[in-house]
């Protein structure tokens, strides 16, 4: 660890050089030196990879890095962050890209790296959860599985290089029945900004046997407190497991016009509800599937939104639909039928649907023929993979993204609302609308990439301008996000403004309570919102 630095070194707020020295020895005592990140060459992980055209380069830099691999470690660091009135701001693996990586929120913060501690502590076939500390990536968990042959599967996000834990923890999305991934932890380990130790639910039973069994305990149920929050430092979790099922049928649709929105997303939804459709069903407009074949310069060579006469050139070239479902069916072969039947008869009332489906037995296969067999289906089959990474080559070799992703009710008349907003504001500042919806039990996220050459100076200064307008003129039609980009967390969490932004006081409240001296990434003051803008470890895909 080298304490000698340069004059423009980004120091936490309010700490002198020298007192910030005298911390990061405390820190390297704790950890080990080699554990303390301080070389700007390292810390350049430790930034926003995706960084728009900011007046301030440093905005988003953290002025060190400690990497524990202990609880406590954890505790040891909140120790002197707390002695030192250091901020803290907490990663599991920092992957999450497009949401600013492990870049914190707060410029000077000393950023906890989690990814040492990635243990796979248990995984239990017989009642289906695995116990893994924050570590561990969605490779892990599935390679562990297979490798043991445990007849269980893993949900997964697009990319699996993220952490189970981070990815549940800011409610991150998978594609098999299990798909809402917050809704799968159950027993939570946290060291609170005080460095207190705490279970929650059952595990506060001592010698308790239901901890990752039943989520709730005696009293209140605070689990919730450390989704998206900076109210403590998660260190191990439990997580359910999907048995494996029997039968696995992936199924694709397409449809031929792009009115057909409203049809689709009401049969869709109605589906869903009846657990007709187990899984995260995906709806996704052309550009979404062409954006995977590479660069756009391979068919459309022109700046701005590609013409829609062009894009549907390509969408005809690749027999797409103007809008592609896909979805899963799983269980037993007579369960497994009777869905596919009944899923079949309500899409064929759309006109000029196409239905494809193809059926595995999953049991004759191991799980290296199935994987194969299975390809652009993995990730319904609980298969991580990087395959998604493939999109940010579209607008240029180099290139970036950022999520725009409000929720609404699975309605098709406000799925099309929004639809035609998002397609209009998107093409008005030169980006093609790269959409679709996922589809929840009762709800629907809109999903949409603002895929952008980081090269290009223009497009980082248009998708700044771009998603202020999404998020401005979707709030005001009643749709907000459910989590941001460091850089607009702000701007995300102002539309939550009920009874003069009593959620935002309530939390703040708490956040004062547990966290006094506001290690645990404080926010600036009078912004919002104070108690949610670390987002701890709960940063999906970290």
């Amino acid at each position: 660890m080298a304490l000698e630095r340069a004059s423009s070194r980004v120091l936490p707020s309010g700490a002198t050089a020298r007192e910030f020295d005298k911390a990061l020895k405390a820190f390297a005592a704790a950890i080990g030196d080699a554990n303390v990140i301080t070389s700007d060459e390292e810390l350049q992980s430790y930034r926003d990879p995706f960084a728009f055209a900011s007046a301030d380069p440093n905005e988003f830099a953290p002025s060190a890095a400690v990497r524990p691999g202990s609880v406590e470690e954890i505790r040891a660091i909140v120790k002197v962050a707390n002695e030192f009135k250091i901020p803290l701001w907490v990663v599991s693996r920092g992957k999450n890209l497009g949401y600013g990586g492990a870049a914190p929120r707060v410029a000077g913060s000393v950023t906890i790296d989690l990814g040492r501690m990635n243990r796979i502590i248990e995984v239990n076939e017989e009642f289906c959860y695995a116990v893994v500390e924050p570590g561990v990536t969605f490779f892990d968990l599935y390679e562990h599985i297979r490798a043991h042959e445990l007849k269980l599967w893993v949900s997964v996000p697009a990319l699996g290089w993220g952490s189970v834990i981070g990815n549940a923890l800011d409610r991150g999305v998978g594609y098999t029945p299990y798909g809402e991934h917050s809704n799968n932890i159950c027993g939570m380990e946290v060291v609170l900004p005080n460095g207190e130790l705490i279970r929650t639910g059952m595990g506060a039973l001592s010698r308790g046997k239901t901890w990752h069994a039943f989520k709730h305990g005696y009293g209140p149920t605070v689990d919730g407190l450390f989704l998206q929050s900076n109210l403590g430092i998660v260190t191990k979790a439990g997580m359910w497991l999907m048995p494996r099922p029997d039968f696995f049928v992936a199924c694709d649709l397409q449809f031929e016009r792009e009115s057909d929105l409203e049809q689709i997303v009401d049969t869709t939804g109605r589906l869903r509800r009846e657990d007709i459709i187990q899984n995260t069903a995906v709806l996704s407009n052309a550009v979404r599937l062409i954006s995977r074949l590479g660069t756009r310069e391979k068919w459309f060579q022109g700046d701005g939104a590609a013409p829609d006469d062009v894009v549907q050139n390509k969408l005809r070239e690749m027999r797409l639909g103007a809008w592609n479902l896909r979805f899963a069916i799983y269980g037993p072969e007579e369960l497994a039928e009777g869905r596919l039947k009944i899923a079949k008869d309500a899409f064929a009332a759309i006109p000029g649907s196409r239905f494809e489906s193809k059926k595995w037995d999953v049991r004759a296969h191991t799980p290296e023929e199935f994987t194969a067999a299975i390809g652009s289906e993995s990730v319904q089959a609980g298969v991580p993979s990087l395959f998604a990474l493939e999109v940010l080559k579209y607008r240029g070799e180099d290139g970036g993204h950022i999520g725009f992703s409000p929720i609404l009710a699975p309605s098709g008349k406000e799925a099309a609302k929004l639809a035609n907003l998002v397609g209009r504001t998107c093409h008005e500042h030169g980006f093609d609308y790269y959409g679709g919806f996922s589809f929840g039990f009762r709800h629907l996220w809109s999903v949409m990439m603002i895929l952008y050459d980081k090269k290009n100076n223009e497009h980082r200064v248009q998708v700044d301008r771009l998603f202020r307008k999404l998020v401005k003129e979707a709030g005001e039609l009643g749709f907000a996000e459910y989590r941001a980009h460091v850089e607009y967390m702000d701007l995300v969490g102002d539309p939550y403004d009920f009874n003069g932004h009593a959620l935002r006081r309530f939390t703040e409240t708490l956040k004062d309570a547990v966290d006094p001296n506001g290690i645990l990434a404080p926010g600036k003051q009078g912004i919002w919102p104070k108690a949610m803008r670390g987002k701890g470890n709960g940063r999906a895909g970290d």
